[in-house]
């Protein structure tokens, strides 16, 4: 028989840092509170939780593989939102970010959280922090704790 790996819903004893991009902070805000209401039903202690604003969200990275770094967080969730704008920076920015972010899980084996919006428009990142498309915020948060055991049953630790 095939071994099976499945993640948990269980934060207890986590530390968990939260990478948060204060360019469109009206957004970003309720991905926080989101994010910070899910780990608290999933167990994870508001004092195991960490949060950095970056002034937007190219910053993340960066941010994200100091935390990484550090040893110090079993997780990283990055929080924010590019909304399209009339030039093409939104392309540049929306990529940079998720290569950045996907780059620091990979290099440092452990889970990087990708909860920042890339919307074609404000409306569309409000449905997706809150209103009528859940909130991605706690979305991210929950697959954070998730991947996170699943992490530790891949390798084996206890």
């Amino acid at each position: 028989m095939e071994t099976e790996f499945k993640g948990k819903l269980d934060g207890s004893g986590l530390r968990v840092a939260i990478v948060a991009g204060r360019f469109n902070e009206f957004i970003t805000s309720r991905l926080l509170g989101g994010a910070l209401d899910e780990l608290t039903k999933l167990g994870v202690k508001r004092e195991d939780v960490t949060v950095a604003w970056t002034p937007g969200a190219f910053e993340m990275p960066l941010i994200a593989k100091t935390f990484a770094q550090t040893g110090k967080v079993d997780v990283v969730i990055c929080l924010g939102a590019v909304i399209r704008g009339e030039t093409d920076h939104y392309t540049h920015v929306a990529q940079g970010v998720a290569r950045g972010i996907a780059g620091v899980s990979v290099e440092y084996g452990i889970p990087v959280m990708f909860g920042v919006l890339t919307t074609d428009s404000l409306e569309q990142a409000i449905n997706r922090a809150g209103a009528k498309s859940g909130n991605k915020g706690a979305e991210t948060a929950r697959a954070a704790v998730e991947t996170v055991h699943l992490v530790r049953q891949v390798r084996g630790d206890s």
